[in-house]
């Protein structure tokens, strides 16, 4: 299976802060990525979104630096892959989704990929998720 993975989702693997079923949808998307067959396509973006809230998350004592460290393992283990063509499209396509659907740039990034690759979507972005259905991106279905 083939996805673009959200930030949304991943730090929710690690802070377990989301409502009972994001978190459930976090789960199970955390275990599709535990199987050899799922590659998870990301933004460049993506990996600096994590590194904020994993910062952020430390200065204000919600997790320590070990259990990043721990996350960041586990991040590693998994079929993470980079788009290199996210700068590419950022003052174009993505701009452009940005505007339409009033989203940040960093989110229209994974909407932006999600629709030149024709891969589902894994977010808890509500907004997000409303953008990607009015322009036809699959969300990524759990059940």
């Amino acid at each position: 299976m083939n996805l673009v993975l959200d930030a949304s989702v991943t730090m929710t693997w690690l802070l377990g802060d989301a409502k009972a079923p994001d978190q459930a949808y976090a789960s199970t998307v955390l275990a599709a990525m535990a199987r050899p067959e799922t590659t998870a396509t990301v933004p460049v973006t993506w990996g600096l979104e994590v590194a904020n809230v994993l910062a952020r998350s430390e200065a204000r004592g919600f997790t320590s630096e070990a259990q990043s460290e721990a996350f960041l393992e586990m991040l590693a283990s998994m079929a993470i892959e980079p788009d290199s063509a996210t700068f590419t499209n950022a003052l174009s396509t993505t701009l452009q989704l940005a505007r339409r659907y009033g989203l940040s740039a960093y989110d229209a990034s994974y909407l932006e990929v999600a629709l030149r690759a024709g891969l589902p979507l894994a977010t808890l972005d509500s907004e997000l998720i409303t953008a990607a259905q009015k322009v036809g991106v699959r969300l990524l279905r759990t059940e």
